[in-house]
C-alpha cells in the first residue's frame, strides 16, 4: 500500500511561454531534475499528484481552453497519475487532494510558483500533519530573492519540514 507521495504544483506551459507575462524564464534544468524526481518515485511506489490552475471565471491564460493551462510537454506525466483541478491557490480547497492523500503519510513537494501555490500546499499538509520534504532544486519562482525567502521564511516557521535538492533526497530515500 502506498504512504508517500510526490506533489507536483502547476507545471502548467503559461510558464514558460516568454512572450507570456506569467513566464518565470528558461527552466530546462528544473524540468530534467524533476523528471529524475518523478521517475525515482515511480520505481518506489509514490502516489503521483500534479495540480493544475485554471480560474474559473477565466477567459485568458488561465482559463480552461487556454493552452497555458496545459502541462509542459517534457514533464513526466502519465495517464495513471492522478490530477487535481485547483481554482484557488491551495490545491486542497474545495478538491479531492485532500481524499487522494487518505494513507499518506509523507509528501514531497516541488512546483512553480514557490511563493504562491506550492507555499501554499505546503502550509496546508502541515496543519495535516503531514510529514514533508520539499524539493528545492525542483521549485520555481520569478527570481531568486524571492525564492529564497520563502523558503527561510517556512524554514523559521516549520522546523519539522525538510528542504533538500534531489540528489540528496534519492541518496537518503
Amino acid at each position: 500500500m502506498q504512504n508517500k507521495a510526490l506533489i507536483l504544483v502547476d507545471f502548467q506551459k503559461e510558464w514558460t511561454n516568454p512572450t507570456s507575462e506569467n513566464f518565470v524564464g528558461d527552466i530546462s534544468a528544473v524540468l530534467k531534475r524533476t523528471n529524475e524526481l518523478v521517475s525515482f518515485c515511480r520505481e518506489k511506489d509514490y502516489k503521483i499528484i500534479f495540480t493544475k490552475h485554471i480560474e474559473q471565471d477565466s477567459v485568458d491564460v488561465w482559463s480552461q481552453k487556454s493552452e497555458g493551462t496545459q502541462f509542459i510537454d517534457t514533464i513526466d506525466k502519465q495517464s495513471s497519475d492522478i490530477v487535481i483541478i485547483k481554482n484557488k491557490i491551495s490545491p486542497f480547497f474545495l478538491t479531492s487532494l485532500e481524499q487522494e492523500l487518505t494513507g499518506i503519510n509523507e509528501i514531497v513537494v516541488c512546483g512553480i510558483l514557490t511563493n504562491l501555490c506550492v507555499r501554499s500546499v505546503i502550509q496546508d499538509a502541515y496543519d495535516r500533519d503531514f510529514d514533508i520534504t520539499v524539493i528545492k532544486d525542483c521549485c520555481v519562482s520569478f527570481n531568486q530573492k524571492t525564492q529564497d525567502f520563502t523558503f527561510e521564511d517556512l524554514k523559521e516557521t516549520r522546523e519539522e519540514i525538510k528542504f533538500i535538492d534531489t540528489s540528496e533526497f534519492i541518496k537518503l530515500a
